[in-house]
């Protein structure tokens, strides 16, 4: 992981030189940014592998800076939060984050949330395609499309949507257990286990609209399975 580039989202200077200097002494590369706009043309122009994200920076939040993230593409974000409200957005919904951090925070902590996200995110990208009936899933870009009337059709999720899809396609048949999907998806995060359901349902409705039903099936007293065995 050594040489990975950091990009440090935060407009408390001090805050930044902290992380910044445990960050190098771990053999990373950093770059920094005080404010969401900034944050948004750096990612551009220097392709950091990974994002520690300030939730409240100037001119774009970091929920913003995310969602604009995220239109595309799939670089690993931890968000850090200090307020309730935002503690509950995250909760609730994921927005796409990898992970999240509540301020006040161990830098040494951050510094192992940022190994762990990259440890299971360059994993994932070594992966191959894997096709079920007409859903196909590239772990390398991230994408997933659905063959339907001759037509490959790119099917619009978020990033924890598509880290369960992709983890529950392969053993389409198994059923997991939500606490099994949220750690297995979403691992070194505070996410409540209810959350698997909001993205269950998000990617069931998503893959009926492109006319695929009868995936993510619920298993009473377990969870889910992707598809049930024929």
């Amino acid at each position: 992981m050594e040489n990975n580039l950091v990009l440090i989202v935060e407009d408390e200077p001090a805050i930044a030189r902290i992380l910044e200097a445990y960050l190098l002494r771990d053999g990373y590369r950093t770059v920094q940014a005080a404010d969401g706009e900034t944050a948004i043309d750096h990612h551009a122009l220097l392709k950091p592998d990974i994002v520690l994200l300030d939730a409240r920076i100037p001119k774009l939040d970091g929920f913003g800076v995310l969602a604009r993230l995220r239109q595309t593409s799939s670089t690993p974000v931890i968000m850090v939060t200090a307020l309730a409200d935002d503690l509950d957005r995250l909760s609730g919904l994921h927005l796409g984050a990898d992970d999240y951090i509540v301020k006040p925070f161990n830098p040494q902590e951050v510094v192992a949330r940022v190994k762990a996200v990259l440890r299971r995110t360059m994993g994932e990208r070594n992966d191959s395609v894997r096709r079920f009936r007409d859903i196909e899933v590239d772990f390398g870009s991230y994408t997933v499309v659905v063959n339907k009337d001759g037509k490959r059709i790119p099917l619009s999720l978020t990033l924890s949507e598509f880290r369960i899809l992709a983890h529950m396609i392969r053993h389409p048949t198994q059923a997991f257990g939500r606490a099994e999907i949220l750690d297995a998806c979403l691992p070194d995060s505070d996410a409540l286990v209810r959350t698997v359901d909001t993205h269950i349902s998000n990617l069931r409705r998503k893959l009926e609209e492109l006319g695929q039903t009868g995936f993510f099936t619920a298993v009473r007293g377990i969870g889910y399975r992707f598809s049930d065995p024929q």
